[in-house]
């Protein structure tokens, strides 16, 4: 019997709700690689808590097919996006299908009349809910578990997004650097040379007894360094409050060097410890037993993840950037780790890239944000 027609169903009540969080349970069932999300952190993104939407909407919906869920998607409209970089583009996220292109061509074509119909001339994603989060679709390096707050996807979904007319925007590169013995030698050469160039130079890590002024110096940096890069937006004052907020337990104050110039911070990196090594194992449930899995689990963690890491426009070009990675590399080596993540990058980014590789590092993994007109 054929199958039946697709609807689509829009996400108004709990019970819906509920469905379209639990669906990604039934694509990746039996996939060893997939990290099951934290159910109640997923479910924050759409709360109207989440300082995100005292900017941007969010609209949930799921495809129905023969009285089951066959597909999910998001449509979002960023405000403060579209006010930063002066175009109307809106994103779609959460996007998860059975392999049917029919399905997917459904559920993107909703996304993409909801955000025509609120005047958007353009749609980009997927993004989770924007690029401040989670963000890309894999489209290499499927042999491996995502690291903290990155995403993952089956190979299909690639060809079902291209099969919907959507377009490469941009590529995001992840790099791995293992921790093959090599690193203390060149850290330290490497850094004698780099330190040489800039008279005052210190590096130090994270002061937890100051955290509101650390906090301060943390938001100048970001919002500077990143403001001209491709996709940014800027982290609202209570945005950037709930990041630390959530970060505050997990972080490691060596793992977020700042470097300084006179007193004057320069810029400033964050690695942590890949949680999601501890994540996999609670399967979406942080209840007193996965709390108890979590923390016994995040004693075995091994590798971490580089995520963040910017350096005031006017300290450019002088190796900060590889003295901040070296760094952590270094503090991690004393704890033990064997490699890391340096994730993400923009793929033209060249001068970031080419640091990285001096030291070692290869993209393993790379994601991709679409595009398409409205």
């Amino acid at each position: 019997m054929p199958a039946g027609k697709i609807t689509i169903q829009e996400v108004k009540n709990k019970k819906q709700f509920k469905a379209f969080l639990r669906f990604p349970w039934q694509i990746y069932r039996g996939d060893p690689y997939w990290v099951p999300p934290l159910l109640k952190e997923h479910a924050f993104y759409f709360s109207p808590k989440n300082p995100f939407l005292h900017h941007a909407e969010i609209f949930p919906a799921v495809a129905i097919r023969d009285g089951s869920i066959v597909g999910r998607i998001a449509a979002i409209i960023d405000h403060n996006y579209i006010d930063f970089h002066q175009e109307k583009t809106g994103f779609f996220g959460f996007f998860e299908s059975i392999d049917d292109k029919k399905v997917a061509r459904t559920l993107v074509d909703h996304a993409k009349g909801l955000l025509r119909a609120k005047g958007l001339k353009q749609m980009m994603g997927p993004v989770n809910p924007s690029t401040n989060d989670e963000c890309g679709l894999l489209i290499d390096g499927f042999d491996s578990s995502p690291f903290f707050m990155m995403s993952y996807n089956p190979p299909s979904y690639r060809k079902l997004l291209e099969g919907c007319g959507l377009k490469k925007a941009k590529d995001l590169l992840a790099n791995r650097m293992i921790n093959d013995g090599s690193i203390p030698e060149r850290l330290l050469r490497i850094s004698a040379r780099l330190a040489k160039k800039t008279p005052g130079l210190t590096i130090r890590p994270l002061n937890m007894k100051k955290l509101g002024e650390e906090v301060m110096r943390v938001k100048n940096v970001y919002n500077g360094a990143w403001r001209d890069n491709w996709g940014f937006v800027p982290l609202t004052d209570e945005e950037m409050d709930l990041m630390v907020t959530k970060m505050k337990p997990l972080v490691i104050p060596e793992y977020v060097p700042f470097a300084e110039i006179g007193g004057e911070t320069a810029g400033f990196a964050l690695a942590l410890p890949d949680y999601n090594v501890a994540i996999k194992k609670v399967n979406g449930r942080l209840g007193p037993v996965g709390l108890l899995k979590f923390l016994y689990y995040s004693r075995k963690i091994r590798t971490i993840r580089v995520m963040l890491l910017g350096v005031k426009a006017e300290y450019r070009k002088r190796g900060i950037e590889t003295l901040l990675y070296l760094e952590i590399f270094r503090r991690g080596q004393a704890r033990g780790v064997t490699w890391g993540e340096m994730s993400w990058i923009l793929e033209d980014n060249h001068l970031m890239q080419r640091g990285l590789e001096a030291l070692g590092a290869k993209i393993y993994k790379t994601y991709r944000i679409y595009q398409a007109p409205l």
